[in-house]
C-alpha cells in the first residue's frame, strides 16, 4: 500500500513515464500517511481498446487510481489526490492542438481485513 496503477490510451505517444512515476511516488513519499516509501508501487497498463465520448480519433485519457487502505479521513484521501495530480502534471507534454486528453485521479478504499502483504527475500 498505496498501489498506483496508471492507464492511459495508446494515441497517448512518448510519455514520459519513468519521469511521471519517480514524481509521484516522491511526493506521496512525503505524505504524513506513508510511513515507508518501499510501500508505494506503482504500474502503468496501456488500454488497448479505447473510445472517449463519440469521438473516434483525437481524444485520449490518462486515469491514475491510488488504492490505498481504508480508514482514511477525506482530508487524506484528497491529498493523495492532488500529490498524484501533481506528479503527472509536472512532467506533462503539450499534446497537439487537435487531441484533447483527459488527466483524472481516484484513490479507491481497499478493505483492510482481507489484504494481505508479504515481503519475501
Amino acid at each position: 500500500m498505496p498501489h498506483i496503477v496508471v492507464e492511459y490510451t495508446p494515441n497517448l505517444t512518448d510519455l514520459p513515464f519513468d519521469s511521471m512515476l519517480a514524481a509521484v511516488t516522491r511526493r506521496l513519499s512525503e505524505s504524513p500517511e506513508v510511513e515507508d516509501e518501499a510501500d508505494l508501487k506503482a504500474r502503468v497498463i496501456c488500454a488497448d481498446r479505447f473510445r472517449v465520448g463519440l469521438a473516434d480519433s483525437q481524444r485520449g485519457f490518462i486515469h491514475v487510481i491510488v488504492r490505498i487502505l481504508e480508514g482514511r479521513s477525506e482530508q487524506a484521501k484528497q491529498d493523495f489526490s492532488q500529490r498524484v495530480a501533481d506528479g503527472m502534471l509536472e512532467h506533462m507534454p503539450t499534446f497537439a492542438d487537435d487531441m484533447t486528453v483527459h488527466l483524472s485521479v481516484e484513490v479507491v478504499d481497499m478493505h483492510r481485513g482481507s489484504y494481505r502483504k508479504f515481503k519475501l527475500s
